[in-house]
Formats: C-alpha cells, structure tokens, sequence
C-alpha cells in the first residue's frame, strides 16, 4: 500500500475538508509566488481533489454566473 493509498483512506468521509486545505496551500503558494504560476497551481489543486475525491470549491456566484473564460452578457 502506497503513502498516497493511505493518505486517501485517512481522509475518506473528509473530502470537504480536503479540498479546505488544497485551497488554503494553493493560496499560499499563490501568495509566495505573487501569482505568477496562478495556472498551474490551479491545474495541481484540480487533480489533487481529483485524486483524494474531493469536491470542487463552492463559488458564491451561482449557476448562471458567467465563466471567467467567457465574455460578459450584453
């Protein structure tokens, strides 16, 4: 059994708090690296919550929120 096979059954039933801690160390690398690596460290907290089955970050905009890629409605 791996370290990451058991980092997984650890967190198993904790996935919210998971994807927390993903944000929060993405944020610091963000913070550390004033943001110039803002795209791959959002490519890694991805598929690190892909891979511990966490869900993804809860956005307060809603479902009809415009995606950032995407222009304004007009």
């Amino acid at each position: 059994m791996s370290v990451f096979d058991k980092l997984k059954g650890m967190l198993k039933g904790h996935e919210d708090q998971a994807s927390k801690g993903i944000d929060k160390a993405g944020d610091y690398v963000d913070g550390r690296t004033q943001g110039k690596y803002s795209s791959q460290v959002d490519t890694a907290q991805e598929k690190l919550r892909q891979q511990m089955g966490g869900t993804p970050p809860s956005t307060d905009q809603g479902p009809d929120a415009p995606r950032p890629d995407t222009p304004p409605r007009q």
